[in-house]
């Protein structure tokens, strides 16, 4: 595989790339290249982190990068997340990673590393997280705080100001070349690229993927704070969002309750659904419809898909009933893997009882 060949695929899972320049020129200076995302172990995993998430890292590990998942359980610490108990967030963090595995992620060049533990190890982690505060604003690091999944406010917890440096030390430590994260995580890899030079440090390139809409979008929602930490799939919002196990019945349930507005393709999650995710397991789909509406159609790209719903010649509720069968048949594995795996579904149970599922 050539260097624009790798380029391409990186670009095939990128809404934006900071700079494409260099990543080129990453490819061809460095032979073995490492890209990392970060997690907060809390609550029950949607397929946006899970579906979304294997789809991106098999596309870049087949590009010959190395993948590290960090397991930020001291970040679900500072966020409050399970009333910031460790004990809690470690299990948490367990059940992601069985999930990862039995999501079709290929793992030959994955890896998983605890933040607490790794932390704890390397001491010289905090040197760095000292640094970048001298040369970071108070102003712009809370800028940062959506990170969190937070507005910006001075009534938040100082957490807000010591988790966009440790976040931004990462980066460094794990040795990742590449910020592989989403959108929403954008404000604190642009203080890094910034940062980073002025303590003797190279900035990483930053590989930004699309966030996922949720099921309950409404156009109320863009206002308030930015489009990608508004509109995306949220756990708060158990209807709007697929868990990695949820039942046949609730999926069907949530794509049949899902907004999708006729003729359209903007902000239409069930589209996106396709796009992003079934179209990148499927080659081709069939539309599930009885004679009398003109019987089961076949396609074979997302382009003619959204281009048949423009014009009218799939209704909404057979779109949703069909994506909402390709999503169940890829986490029926997944669920299948927490019925039948003895650690998995113990695991699973303390996490259902955690958040009272």
């Amino acid at each position: 595989m050539n260097v624009e060949e790798k380029v391409s695929i990186v670009k095939s899972i990128a809404e934006e790339i900071v700079t494409e320049d260099e990543l080129r020129e990453l490819f061809k200076s460095k032979k073995n290249i490492i890209a990392y995302d970060g997690f907060e172990p809390s609550g029950q995993m949607h397929i946006a982190q899970g579906l979304l998430r294997a789809i991106t890292v098999n596309k870049l590990t087949s590009a010959g990068i190395s993948f590290r998942f960090w397991v930020a359980d001291w970040f679900a610490m500072l966020n409050n997340k399970l009333g910031g108990d460790l004990d809690k967030i470690r299990t948490v963090g367990e059940y992601f990673i069985e999930i990862w595995k039995a999501s079709g992620m290929n793992l030959k060049n994955v890896e998983f590393i605890w933040a607490s533990d790794f932390i704890k190890k390397n001491p010289a982690y905090w040197d760095t997280v000292l640094k970048l505060s001298t040369h970071a604003t108070i102003q712009r690091v809370m800028r940062c705080g959506q990170i969190m999944g937070r507005e910006e406010s001075t009534s938040n917890p100082s957490a807000q100001i010591l988790y966009p440096l440790m976040q931004a030390a990462d980066i460094y430590h794990l040795n990742a070349d590449i910020a592989q994260l989403g959108m929403d995580q954008r404000k604190v890899n642009m203080l890094a690229r910034d940062v980073f030079p002025k303590i003797g440090l190279k900035s990483p390139v930053a590989v930004h993927h699309h966030m996922l809409m949720g099921l309950q979008f409404k156009e109320s929602d863009k206002t308030g704070v930015d489009r990608a930490i508004a509109l995306k799939m949220s756990k708060s919002n158990p209807e709007s969002a697929i868990f990695m196990t949820d039942s046949e019945e609730d999926i069907i349930k949530k794509f049949r309750n899902a907004y999708c507005p006729e003729k359209t393709e903007e902000n239409n999650p069930i589209l996106e659904y396709a796009k992003y995710i079934v179209f990148e397991k499927f080659p081709s789909i069939v539309i599930r419809r009885p004679e009398k509406f003109g019987g089961d159609i076949t396609v074979k790209s997302y382009k003619e898909l959204r281009d048949l719903f423009v014009a009218s010649k799939i209704h909404p509720l057979d779109l949703k009933n069909t994506v909402a069968s390709y999503i169940n048949e890829l986490i029926k594995p997944v669920r299948e893997h927490f019925e039948k795996n003895a650690r998995a579904k113990k695991l699973y149970a303390s996490v259902k009882k955690f958040h009272k599922i």
